[in-house]
């Protein structure tokens, strides 16, 4: 309080020195920060100096009064005590220390770190259970009572085993009627509930006497305990461990079901069933074992001897059975395993991957299930049992539900959604395409279920807090990810199936009756089609990017550099596309038509936004720019039409080649297949050529489209046959041989010597 006076501060001192003295009378007032400080600031040595002499009290006494009488002074002591309470102590001078920078670990760092604090956890928890066992209270044994307690105790466990186990044997009939009642009702096809219902109904009645065993249980307690709150007590942990135990095993029958064959989930031989009943018998001796030993046997012990002993017995109860447990898990390894592989086989392929990989590791599991539970009981003897066995129903409940889910999707996806014939007919590819989608989806849900299964049961065993991450943690997130993800790809599929659909309606075909769309129209909705496929495919990864967390400013600004980019450095290419889009709209050329472009003629089988593919009649297939094409002919625009031109001999009679010529288009035009073919009449030109050897006449054909060359061929044979019918030949070809005047004598002589007979 740099603000403060001399004068006020020596009589501030005054001030607290008198509340010091007062303080015996008023232990609840505290002194203000500020004054506090300022006496620690004139003063630090106040706290170990002697308390005032009568001296000092009394002048103190006497500055504080003279103060209060005056106005002036008294106001100005005031001031300064609120703005004392209301400043701020004075800051010490900031110290700047530097960050500390994250020191970057390996893998292997990571390990250790990771091993030593779980390893010194472990350590920890051994130490205190040392600390609790040694420190424990002795207790000194008391032989009368602990037999009083052992009698009461066995009187009541074979009382209750013997009326459990009377009603059980009484409604095996019922179990029985039930297996046979389901099992012939399921032989039909379309029955296949019943015997699913008789399983549930047997594993309620289970549930139903197990429930009545514990009623009477504990009526029995009320009557057996000697009148010993003690006996009362260990007969009720009796209670707790008969009915954890004993509702495990029930589980175990409904899945197995070792003596009812007809109420088994699974179709097993009698010889298989006797195999896994011999097992699940050592299952259900090791959970007894466990379940009294550490519910009954210890606590009783730990009461009725001491703590020592009953921590002693805990281990050598644990170890035994950790012991056995292990044997009996790896001397089965291979027969399990081989089990679990026959039944993968017999089971939907997808469920078959997951036994298979079970198959594997299923005797590591167990075998790390053991040896927690036993490290647990040593740490927890009370809870452990609790909680494994309640660990292990709610994973085996989360399995079923995870394995009934996951099968009714497998069966759903196997399944074809049909159509009306009529909206078949409409829309031609609208059922593949709704079954591939509704069977992606299926698929998608199949994988999510997994997942949750994954980390639900994580969550049952305690490694994972599920709630907690999917409230607050990164799960509301991811969830919140996913389920914009897979409404964004929903609608962009709906949108695509309606638009592809609509598409694909106009392009269906005549097999139904409806009319074939034009060569044109089939090429443009197929382009079309294309690019809407690719602006589609695009928008919908860019909003699946930014729902990711991606930020596509950048990849939009950068693909309108790289457009800029290859605009400038594919200039070819984008003639090719602007070339090919006025070439499609000015209806230069379609698929199926015959053209020729350069010295290509052929037929065109497929055009894209770049290039145009040609197939010639020897079967070569051109790929041509659109870019290249300067001119092209296209031979099925409207109509067709050739000239046919006939060359005879020039001996021959014109006028009668004429009218053979005329008899023979008349002829072929009594055809109607070729008169179909022709448009209007044909032309004759009559004699068009002559030459020293022949001359030339012709007729000239107008046809449908590509249609000439059919009436061509046939204009040919029938020329041929009438014209051989009237004898006019073609013309051949003369030679004629020049000799001079003594050539011509020497042969002369030559043909008319005679021989000498």
């Amino acid at each position: 309080m740099s603000g403060i006076t001399p004068s006020l501060r020596a009589l501030l001192q005054s001030m607290l020195l008198l509340l010091l003295l007062a303080s015996p009378f008023t232990h609840a007032v505290t002194l203000p920060a500020a004054a506090v400080a300022a006496s620690q600031s004139t003063q630090p040595a106040a706290a170990s100096e002697n308390a005032p002499d009568i001296a000092d009290k009394k002048a103190a006494y006497a500055a504080l009064a003279n103060i209060l009488e005056n106005d002036s002074a008294r106001k100005e002591l005031i001031d300064q005590l609120r703005s004392a309470s209301v400043t701020p102590p004075v800051n010490n001078e900031p110290v700047l220390t530097p960050p500390q920078e994250a020191e970057d670990k390996t893998v292997l760092q990571g390990v250790t770190d990771v091993s030593r604090h779980f390893g010194g956890e472990f350590a920890a928890r051994l130490q205190a259970l040392h600390h609790n066992i040694t420190n424990a209270p002795h207790k000194p044994f008391n032989q009368a009572t602990f037999f009083n307690a052992v009698s009461h105790f066995a009187m009541l466990a074979a009382a209750l085993f013997a009326f459990y186990w009377l009603i059980r044997f009484a409604v095996t009939p019922l179990y029985r009627r039930m297996g046979d009642w389901g099992h012939r009702k399921n032989s039909a096809r379309n029955n296949w509930l019943q015997l699913p219902a008789m399983i549930t109904g047997a594993f309620v009645i289970d549930l139903l006497l197990l429930a009545l065993a514990l009623f009477t249980g504990q009526i029995l307690i009320d009557n057996m305990n000697g009148g010993s709150r003690t006996i009362a007590y260990q007969q009720g942990l009796f209670l707790n461990a008969f009915a954890l135990i004993e509702f495990f095993k029930a589980v175990l029958r409904l899945l197995f079901c070792p003596r009812y064959p007809q109420l088994r989930f699974f179709h097993l031989a009698d010889n298989r069933a006797h195999y896994w009943n011999t097992r699940l018998s050592w299952l259900s001796g090791l959970i007894g074992l466990i379940g009294y030993g550490l519910l009954v046997i210890v606590p009783i012990v730990s009461n009725q001897v001491n703590v020592q002993i009953g921590a002693l017995t805990n281990v050598v109860i644990m170890g035994l059975i950790t012991v056995w447990a292990l044997y009996l898990i790896f001397h089965n390894r291979l027969n399990i395993r081989h089990e679990l592989h026959r039944l993968a086989d017999r089971s939907l392929a997808f469920f078959g991957l997951f036994i298979r990989a079970f198959a594997l590791v299923w005797h590591w599991l167990a075998s790390a299930y053991f040896i927690a539970l036993f490290f647990m009981s040593l740490f927890n003897p009370g809870d452990s049992l609790q909680f494994m066995m309640s660990a292990t129903v709610r994973s085996l409940a989360i399995v079923a539900i995870g394995a009934l889910v996951s099968g009714m999707l497998t069966r759903w996806i196997n399944k074809t959604i049909i159509l009306s014939p009529e909206t078949q007919r409409s829309y031609p590819a609208l059922q593949q395409r709704i079954n591939g989608w509704v069977s992606a989806l299926l698929k998608l849900a199949r994988i999510v279920s997994v997942f949750a299964v994954t980390l639900m049961l994580l969550s049952a065993w305690h490694l994972f807090d599920l709630w907690h991450w999917l409230t607050v943690g990164a799960g509301e997130k991811v969830v919140d990810v996913l389920i914009r993800i897979v409404v964004i790809l929903f609608f962009s599929a709906v949108g695509w199936t309606l638009l592809a659909s609509l598409i694909e309606s106009r392009l269906a075909s005549d097999s139904h009756g409806r009319q074939m769309p034009s060569a044109r129209t089939r090429t443009l909705l197929t382009l079309f089609r294309n690019a809407l496929a690719v602006v589609i495919s695009t928008i919908t990864i860019m909003i699946l990017l930014s729902e990711l967390g991606v930020n596509i400013a950048p990849l939009l600004a950068g693909a309108g550099a790289l457009g800029l980019a290859i605009s400038f450095g594919s200039q070819t290419l984008v003639k090719d596309i602007i070339t090919g889009v006025f070439i499609q709209f000015e209806n230069g050329m379609n698929t199926g038509d015959l053209v020729t472009i350069g010295a290509i003629t052929g037929t065109v089988e497929r055009m894209s936004i770049r290039s145009v593919g040609v197939r010639q009649d020897t079967g070569a297939y051109h790929i041509i720019p659109w870019s290249s094409i300067t001119t092209f002919a296209n031979f099925v625009r409207g109509i067709g039409s050739f000239v046919a031109n006939y060359d005879v001999d020039r001996q021959q009679d014109s006028e009668q080649v004429n009218a053979t010529l005329q008899a023979a288009v008349q002829e072929l035009l009594e055809d109607n297949a070729i008169r179909s073919l022709v448009i209007g009449e044909p032309s004759f030109a009559g004699l068009v050529g002559l030459t020293n050897q022949a001359f030339t006449v012709r007729v000239s054909f107008t046809t449908q489209p590509l249609k000439q060359w059919t009436v061509r061929f046939a204009l040919d044979a029938m020329v041929k046959k009438h014209f051989d019918a009237a004898g006019i030949k073609a013309p051949y070809q003369t030679v004629q041989v020049m000799q001079s005047g003594v050539d011509v004598a020497g042969a002369a002589g030559v043909a008319l010597a005679a021989p000498v007979p």
